[in-house]
């Protein structure tokens, strides 16, 4: 936020000149800045723009993004072989070659089993269409016993009441037609092309996402520095940082899932073979390949295996066997071991896995399906990192949307004290009442302040808004802290602190906080309102008893000139009571040290938080300095 929005409304209590903003009169008719259309538009385009790329284009994109994704798996092995001496070139030639090994021993590996498979495909259907008519006769033999049981009895109809048969066809004579097929000569340009076609497009595929992974792997500073350069140069070494720590960190996703992927494979396809279903490796390999695939990947897995159960076994129990597998498996997977090894969240939220799987899907066909994840989670990564696409982190990511400031004062803000209880009740589990105070509740007083000052809040709204507050601040009465806390004094201290409320709407929330604190400390307060220290009623203020003056302003830079005014009038009401200001900026503000400055030739000291608050106040009642609490 601005500086000029922040002074809105004040004056500076040293110079007494105004910030060049607009007077407290003019303050309510100050609005909101205007919402950015045309950048909304652009950005709206922009997408637009994108999404028909990635759409028309996918022929082109498709291998590239494997690619990609294929150089952060790889990357692991190409550094380990980098760092036992190895030049780059030597070691991305070497990893590609290991790669290109296993995808073609796991290809023959599958086409040997398949083979082996069809052999048998005439004796497993026939046991699958013995299966299908046994089960379509017990569900007609039960149905038929279901319609006599709850049919209702039909009265028979006479052959009389039918109506007449319609007239007899024309009775002329109508000669066949012959026809005689021919079969089309096929040349052997023909066969080939009918036998190669399918085989020449994945294999062309295969061979663009390997030269290219070579080129990423090759290439990985200079693309590095050109990303950099396109949305990080004001900050390269940060960028820098970011950029290196967030291809690490895919790296090892990208490695982490292949791995529980393997290993899922490898047990699904030795429990298929313990079973006895008939190519346990290539059903093995199918589960691992498909397990990449969100949420249904794994289901998609075990279909085949429990059809092909089926159809070894007359009985069911091969088939109950395979499924009862699968259903073992796959939650020890998904929620022990994936937890272990990258914990328990891959960073994306479960709505956003579920829209980018329809997107992805939408966009490039089943490969998008398989993809959605691993480019989901890179959007995600370089978005934390770069500044210019935080909006990906924001969508899809699982970290909370707003900070709990931001959503203490948007609970505040749409009078909803329940659920900023309930925020409350989370937050107080790792920390005390007053950090709570200091860290959440008064910075979001501060904004709403700051709203105020410029007009978005009206005073009745505000006044709505500090009940809630003082709500809230009721209900916590009761809260004790855990461990480490301070512990309360065993006798009360004597003397009277009075917590006068400031003349902002918000103040007194926080005078209210601090009474509470102070009772918690057994220190007996009291709440004074801002209209009791006003000049016409002071002189009937009654301040005897009072040891500690606390006036509660939550003010935004600095202080207005009237709390330079209300400490003189209040230390000449009461000469002896020690008065403490809580200007609650726990930030180093220029301005607010020169107000500490001013304030303490006039008498008063000057505290930034609630827990200093409570520590000079017990300090002047006890008369031992206690240490303010660190946040």
């Amino acid at each position: 936020m601005q500086s000029d929005e922040k002074l809105a409304g004040y004056e500076n209590i040293i110079t007494g000149d105004r910030t060049g903003v607009p007077s407290p009169d003019a303050a309510s008719t100050v609005t909101a800045a205007a919402v950015p259309e045309l950048k909304s538009l652009l950005g709206l385009a922009v997408a637009a723009v994108v999404v028909g790329a990635l759409y028309f284009a996918q022929d082109v994109l498709i291998p590239i993004t494997l690619s990609v994704l294929l150089s952060f798996v790889l990357a692991p092995l190409v550094n380990m072989l980098q760092r036992i001496g190895l030049w780059r070139a030597p070691s991305v030639v070497l990893t590609v070659l290991f790669a290109v090994g296993v995808l073609a021993a796991v290809g023959m590996l599958i086409g040997t089993q398949a083979a082996n498979l069809t052999a048998d495909a005439p004796r497993y259907a026939q046991t699958i269409e013995q299966k299908m008519e046994g089960a379509q006769a017990f569900a007609a033999a039960r149905m038929a016993s279901l319609s006599k049981e709850f049919a209702p009895r039909i009265r028979p109809v006479r052959r009389g009441s039918l109506a007449a048969a319609p007239a007899a066809e024309a009775t002329g004579e109508r000669r066949p037609v012959l026809v005689e097929v021919v079969q089309e000569r096929t040349s052997p340009l023909t066969v080939a092309r009918t036998i190669l076609q399918p085989i020449l497009g994945p294999l062309e595929t295969t061979v663009i996402v390997l030269i290219v992974a070579i080129f990423v792997l090759l290439q990985k500073e200079d693309l590095r520095d050109r990303f950099i350069r396109l949305f990080g140069s004001n900050d390269l070494h940060r960028t820098t940082i970011a950029m290196d720590e967030a291809g690490q960190r895919l790296s090892r996703y990208f490695a982490s899932q292949l791995a529980v992927n393997t290993g899922f494979g490898i047990i699904i396809g030795g429990g298929l073979a313990l079973i006895g279903v008939p190519s346990a490796a290539m059903w093995g390999i199918l589960a691992g390949l498909l397990r990449f695939v969100p949420y249904i990947g794994s289901f998609l897995a075990a279909v085949a295996p429990i059809a092909l159960a089926a159809a070894i076994d007359p009985g069911w129990g091969t088939a109950i066997a395979v499924a009862l597998l699968f259903v073992i498996v796959e939650p020890l997977v998904g929620y022990v071991v994936e937890p272990f090894l990258y914990g328990h969240s891959t960073g994306l939220s479960p709505v956003s896995v579920i829209v980018a799987a329809v997107f992805w899907t939408w966009i490039w066909g089943p490969v998008g399906l398989i993809l959605s994840t691993p480019l989901t989670l890179c959007l995600v990564v370089v978005g934390r990192h770069v500044k210019s696409l935080e909006f990906f982190d924001v969508l899809l990511g699982d970290r909370p949307a707003l900070s709990a400031v931001d959503s203490f004062y948007q609970r505040v803000l749409a009078d909803n004290p329940d659920e900023a209880l309930a925020q409350a009740e989370t937050l107080l589990t790792d920390r005390t009442l007053d950090r709570y105070y200091d860290e959440v509740v008064v910075p979001g007083l501060r904004l709403a302040g700051i709203d105020h000052a410029r007009g978005t809040i009206d005073d009745r709204r505000a006044a709505r808004m500090c009940g809630s507050m003082l709500g809230l601040i009721g209900e916590l009465e009761d809260h004790r802290d855990g461990a480490g806390a301070p512990p309360v004094p065993q006798d009360a201290p004597g003397g009277v602190v009075a917590c006068v409320v400031g003349r902002d709407p918000f103040d007194a929330a926080v005078a209210a906080m601090l009474a509470q604190l102070l009772a918690r400390r057994g220190i007996a307060t009291r709440i004074i309102t801002h209209a009791a220290v006003s000049r016409a009623a002071i002189g009937t203020l009654d301040l005897s008893g009072v040891t500690v003056v606390a006036l509660c302003h939550l003010e935004l830079v600095g202080a207005p000139a009237h709390l330079r005014y209300l400490v003189r009038r209040v230390s000449q009401r009461a000469p002896e009571a020690k008065i403490v200001v809580g200007l609650w900026r726990t930030a180093v503000d220029a301005m607010v040290d020169d107000m500490a400055t001013q304030l303490q030739a006039g008498g008063a000291d000057q505290v930034r938080t609630l827990g200093g608050a409570v520590a000079a106040c017990e300090a002047v009642l006890t008369g031992v300095a206690v240490a303010e609490p660190v946040s």
